[in-house]
Parts: C-alpha cells; structure tokens; sequence
C-alpha cells in the first residue's frame, strides 16, 4: 500500500483488508515492474488524498495479451 504523508510516501506490505470491504473503485495500470506501479501509486496517493493499494494484475505483456484475445475473437 502507498499512502502520502509528510512530504514522503509510506509503502508497506499486507495484510491487507478484504477488498469487498474496502474497494471504493479501481484503475489498471501497464507498468514495466512494481518499481514503476509504485511511482504511479505515488502520483495517485499524492492526488486522490487517500492510501493506494497495488497488486499484480496480469503477469505479462499485456499488449500482447490484447493482441491473442483479439486474434481469437476473429
């Protein structure tokens, strides 16, 4: 979790609580590896005014996992 505080950014690791207790909303991001997911949860952190919570969504490419889905729609 990344939450803002005094001009610094915290990150800590689980537990966290039971998403269906907590999800407010959610944004997916196409980071290059958790260093750059957190940088961007900064940014999130420092604008929303509220703890961001990051997790692994997709291990992969996900360009090309677009690309195989949309190949085998055809």
């Amino acid at each position: 979790m990344v939450r803002e505080s005094a001009r610094d950014f915290l990150i800590t690791d689980g537990p966290y609580t039971e998403t269906k207790e907590h999800l407010a909303g959610f944004w997916i991001i196409n980071a290059a590896d958790l260093d750059e997911a957190l940088e961007w949860a900064k940014l999130a952190a420092a604008a929303e005014q509220l703890p961001i919570e990051v997790r692994p969504f997709f291990d992969g490419d996900l360009d090309d996992a677009i690309e195989v889905n949309a190949s085998e729609a055809q």
